[in-house]
């Protein structure tokens, strides 16, 4: 995965694709550069990775089946719908109302799966083999990493200006992006919440290993194990990569924060990635320029509850 790929898949969904406003937040002390990627289409980045995959290559005429812990499945229904194709989505119980009830929206025939992210992979694998639909993953897929890519291609165009990059992580699709465009020319860190931690397990054993998923961004960051293309990717990113975890009360607290002083009200897993500045699980260094993705908004299940303010 390279800039190539990614500078390809910009120009095919360039038609499809919402361009996602940046702002700035005061942090009390230092001033951070926010891009609102919870404002594309379906509320997730999820949708550039959908259709990347879906124009990059035939489809087959059983169409698409995906596995999803909700944003995924969302934007792969929205895609497919929008290019006429029929989608089936597997989705575990940990996704909630609100996310099968989104998924359900876009048109696509939404199954749920009892357990986690990994039972609804099998589920989706099973469909595969059994109809030869194409399989789009969530996270380790070329197309998917391609997609999420061009969230950060877009972001330089708009003038981003950090040393720093703070993105969430879940299966690794999105900061598998953010490593392949950079290309170690931009720090990037990677948050994951202490209770859903793949990648940040994978880096301290050496390989990908399974880990134990829970916690309030678990339907969204919920992956047991990272992604093969994440995971190669941040092996090789030496120290341009830097790994860290944050607790719930964190995630929540960024959260508030974003409701509080921009009036976006996100998923726990949009402000995993902020809730690594306003806890100091990273701290910048004096001068640091830093900057943060900001990259769900399905809440569950109500948009205002539990705001702060």
């Amino acid at each position: 995965m390279d800039r190539t790929r990614i500078e390809a898949a910009r120009a095919r969904i360039a038609d499809h694709a919402r361009v996602t406003p940046v702002t700035r937040l005061d942090l009390g002390g230092f001033d951070v550069e926010v891009k609102l990627e919870q404002l594309q289409h379906t509320g997730s980045f999820k949708v550039r990775g959908a259709f990347e995959t879906l124009l990059s290559g035939p489809v087959p005429a059983a169409g698409i089946v995906a596995a999803s812990g909700g944003n995924h499945g969302a934007a792969v229904g929205y895609a497919a719908a929008a290019l006429g194709h029929p989608a089936h989505v597997f989705v575990p119980e940990v996704a909630g109302p609100a996310k099968i009830a989104l998924i359900e929206r876009s048109g696509a025939a939404c199954h749920v799966v009892p357990g986690l992210y990994a039972d609804a992979l099998d589920a989706a694998r099973a469909h595969e083999a059994e109809t030869g639909a194409m399989q789009i993953h969530a996270y380790d897929g070329p197309g998917t990493v391609a997609g999420q890519g061009t969230c950060f291609a877009e972001w330089e165009e708009q003038g981003l200006d950090a040393d720093t990059v703070l993105v969430a992580v879940g299966g690794g699709g999105l900061i598998a992006g953010a490593l392949a465009w950079f290309g170690g020319r931009r720090r990037v860190v990677a948050v994951e919440p202490e209770t859903a931690c793949a990648l940040n397990a994978a880096l301290a054993a050496g390989a990908p290993v399974d880990v134990a998923v829970s916690g309030i961004a678990a339907n969204a960051l919920g992956a047991r194990r990272i992604g093969s293309i994440c995971f190669d990717l941040a092996r090789g990113a030496g120290a341009g990569l830097v790994s860290v975890t944050v607790p719930d009360a964190a995630i929540a607290d960024a959260r508030d924060l974003l409701w509080r002083e921009a009036r976006q009200w996100v998923e726990p897993a949009g402000a995993c990635a902020l809730a690594a500045l306003i806890s100091g699980a990273y701290s910048p260094a004096p001068g640091e320029r830093v900057a943060v993705l900001v990259c769900g908004a399905n809440p569950e299940p109500d948009p205002v509850a539990g705001a702060s303010a």
